[in-house]
């Protein structure tokens, strides 16, 4: 008979087994299985080309399995993106629809945290805006993939701006949840091509009441998340909805959102209109076509972005083209730019500029 000091070390050893394998298998968190997985038992555990997200990395620890590096494949960055964005798009699509059938109004946290979040986190970390950029673009699930497009880009954003870890972790689920209300607002308002009626116009501004609602009562998120919801349609001179307040009283989180917000929405095909310019809609940004937007934000947000243009072609308004080889810290939207032989300073001159990046 077995000593209860032995059993309790039996018990201990397995533990920290168990805790082992889960720290190891952590790191393959966005990385694809190569091949079918079975346990030591043959029995199937998941499929072939499932790009493991925290649940997955749950499971398969809680079936004794240690990942090895042959066991998952180490993606083309653009490939990884796409099929990261698509893995979130998908999740934040159950999760809409779960919310609207169940009339629920807390969140799946659990959810949420292990099948979109952990993905967002990554894809931010690599820093990489215009791969990144070419798989946020919608498809025909921009309600969805818009959240995710947000959740990306404000954590880029925040990355940007040196927010502290734990600012950065709660900016990426404000900046994915400042949707939700939507999922309380008629589908077919959502997915009207045509111009909403004043009165469905109103409806469709409840979205933020109703997202800050929805936060607000969730555990396990905060009272600033659930600002977020509320006050990303919000401007600095006071122009927004839903209360018209100014920039003083909006929260910081909610102007990083904001701008990442206006951003993807303008540069995504919708139902009513086509994606405008990448180049036209930073013009527009900076000369607050959209509403006041913080100007420090904003400015750090379109000089970032045009950082990564570097090496990049143009179409210019005189109708050649040249690379981008500098941006000024004044003036980012008017790069120098190379024709050939020749070097063009375009803040020096103001006849000219860029039409678009040509991809």
């Amino acid at each position: 008979m077995q000593s209860p000091n032995w059993q309790r070390f039996a018990f201990r050893e397995s533990l920290l087994r168990q805790v082992r394998i889960i720290y190891n298998n952590e790191q393959y968190i966005g990385k694809q299985l190569a091949a079918n997985l079975f346990n030591q038992s043959g029995v199937f555990v998941l499929p072939a080309y499932t790009i493991l997200t925290a649940e997955h990395i749950r499971l398969i620890s809680q079936h004794g399995i240690l990942l090895e590096e042959h066991d998952v494949v180490h993606l083309d960055n653009a490939v990884y993106y796409q099929l990261a964005v698509d893995e979130c798009t998908a999740a934040m699509e159950r999760i809409f629809k779960q919310l609207h059938y169940t009339k629920s109004r807390r969140l799946p946290m659990f959810e949420l945290r292990g099948e979109v979040l952990p993905f967002i986190q990554q894809v931010s970390e690599k820093n990489d805006f215009f791969g990144i950029l070419a798989a946020l673009q919608s498809k025909d699930d921009y309600t969805y993939r818009h959240n995710v497009a947000v959740g990306i880009l404000s954590t880029l954003l925040g990355r940007w701006l040196k927010l502290r870890p734990e600012e950065l972790g709660s900016l990426t689920i404000a900046a994915t949840l400042h949707d939700i209300g939507k999922v309380m607002i008629p589908a077919e308002i959502l997915a009207k091509s045509g111009a909403l009626t004043p009165e469905e116009h109103a409806l469709l501004k409840k979205h933020t009441t109703y997202g800050y609602e929805m936060i607000r009562d969730t555990v396990g998120t905060s009272h600033m998340q659930a600002l977020v919801a509320l006050q990303h349609h919000e401007r600095m001179d006071g122009s927004g909805y839903p209360f018209g307040v100014q920039g003083h009283r909006i929260t910081d989180f909610s102007k990083i959102v904001a701008v990442c917000d206006v951003f993807h929405a303008m540069t995504s095909d919708r139902n009513h209109r086509p994606a405008a310019p990448l180049y036209e809609v930073l013009r527009q940004m900076e000369d607050d076509v959209f509403g006041k937007l913080d100007p420090y934000i904003c400015r750090v947000f379109i000089g970032k972005l045009m950082q990564s243009m570097i090496g990049s072609d143009v179409l210019l308004s005189d109708g050649r083209t040249g690379k981008i080889i500098m941006i000024p810290v004044h003036d980012p939207l008017r790069p120098l730019v190379n024709i050939g032989e020749d070097f063009i300073d375009l803040s020096l001159r103001r006849d000219l500029g860029v039409v678009k990046v040509i991809p």
